[in-house]
C-alpha cells in the first residue's frame, strides 16, 4: 500500500507564504506524477499543480506566478511553495500520486490552509 502524508498547512495572512509537504511511503514506481489539489468549502475539488517524473509542471491559472511545485525523488516527497496567498486560496489541500503505468491513484488525508487577517 502507498501512503501519502501532507503537512505544512495552517493559518497565514494575505500576502504571506507557506510551504506544503507531501511524503510518500510504500511500494512506489519510479514513474509517477505527483500533484496538489484543493477543495474549498462548498466547491469542487480542483487541480492546483502537478509535476511528472521528468520534471514537467502544470499549474491552475489562478495560482500561476504565485505557487511552485517541486519534488525530491530520493525522498519521495513533493512540495508546494505558496507565495502571495489570497483569501481565495483557503481550502483543504490534498496530495495525489498517480502511476501512468499501473493507473493506480493515491490520495493523502489533506491539510487545511486558511488565509485570513
Amino acid at each position: 500500500q502507498v501512503r501519502l502524508v501532507e503537512s505544512g498547512g495552517g493559518l497565514v495572512q494575505p500576502g504571506g507564504s507557506l510551504r506544503l509537504s507531501c511524503a510518500a511511503s510504500g511500494s512506489i514506481s519510479s514513474i509517477t506524477t505527483m500533484a496538489w489539489y484543493r477543495q474549498a468549502s462548498g466547491k469542487q475539488r480542483e487541480l492546483v499543480a502537478s509535476i511528472s517524473w521528468t520534471g514537467h509542471t502544470n499549474y491552475a491559472d489562478s495560482v500561476k506566478e504565485r505557487f511552485s511545485i517541486s519534488r525530491d525523488n530520493a525522498r519521495n516527497t513533493a512540495y508546494l511553495q505558496m507565495n502571495s496567498v489570497e483569501p481565495e486560496d483557503t481550502a483543504v489541500y490534498y496530495c495525489n500520486l498517480k502511476s501512468p503505468i499501473t493507473n493506480y491513484n493515491y490520495w493523502g488525508q489533506g491539510t487545511q490552509v486558511t488565509v485570513s487577517s
